[in-house]
């Protein structure tokens, strides 16, 4: 038997590269029946395709794959980090609808956080950014109820559990008291599930406010809530190691796009 991997890439990311849909959603449109490779229709994505195969999707071939491409974008309060929401709530992609291509976002905010959000056409990317072996700090402005002291958030800086999880340490550092609340700078290179303000209960302080204002190298920087901006292709190339003749697999040179506005 041959135990040898098959050329290519698997057809869903395929089809994720051109824009189709997500990959789960292009696994989706192949179980349907949508899709067929050299004039045969296939119903499982467990196929690998190359350059030379002919996809064909809905009846139209399958266009050439977007460059990457990624942005900037400073999330309100109340828009959900999801496609769509089972509770009938507002998205980010029901805000920027019309004005981005499709995205997905980079890690997520909850409903109740805002700041940075970066969104991307490339799924592969995206699980790039999101991997904590890449090792990138992102930060928030905090602010939490109370009167902290430094030794309040020590054990933050050496890890602590919540509901049985465990947390790797943050970098944490007081800014100033604003009457009953005080700002918080915090460092985190994981990013689970609510875990700023999960950690923060442990150590008693409630978060009321909290804004990413950077992910590794991208900041927020004078970007107001709505707005967004595209990162140029320059910036991607020096901070994510891409070559200009894009050589790396899925990483290309990408046209800058000026600011816009919702």
């Amino acid at each position: 038997m041959s135990t040898e991997t098959p050329k290519g890439d698997r057809i869903a990311k395929v089809l994720a590269r051109a824009g189709v849909a997500s990959r789960r959603g292009a696994e989706a449109m192949i179980e349907a029946g949508r899709v067929t490779v050299n004039g045969k229709q296939i119903l499982s994505p467990a196929l690998n395709v190359t350059s030379s195969d002919e996809i064909v999707v809905d009846g139209k071939p399958l266009a050439e794959p977007e460059p990457t491409r990624l942005w900037r974008y400073h999330k309100p309060l109340g828009l959900v980090t999801s496609e769509s929401d089972e509770k009938g709530r507002d998205t980010v992609f029901d805000a920027l609808r019309g004005a981005l291509p499709r995205v997905v976002s980079v890690g997520r905010l909850d409903i109740n956080s805002e700041g940075l959000l970066l969104l991307t056409n490339d799924g592969a990317l995206k699980r790039q950014l999101e991997l904590p072996s890449t090792g990138w700090m992102r930060k928030y402005r905090v602010r939490v109820n109370g009167t902290p002291e430094d030794h309040t958030l020590e054990p933050l800086r050496r890890g602590v559990m919540s509901e049985g999880e465990k947390f790797q340490p943050m970098e944490v550092s007081i800014d100033r008291q604003q009457g009953a609340n005080a700002w918080l700078t915090v460092g985190i290179r994981e990013g689970k599930n609510r875990e700023i303000r999960r950690a923060m209960g442990e150590v008693g302080l409630k978060v009321n406010r909290l804004i990413r204002i950077s992910y590794g190298p991208f900041r927020l920087n004078d970007l107001k809530p709505g707005e967004f901006e595209e990162v140029k292709g320059r910036v991607l190339r020096e901070q994510l190691g891409m070559r200009e003749d894009n050589e790396k697999p899925m990483l290309k040179k990408k046209p800058a796009q000026s600011r816009r506005r919702n």
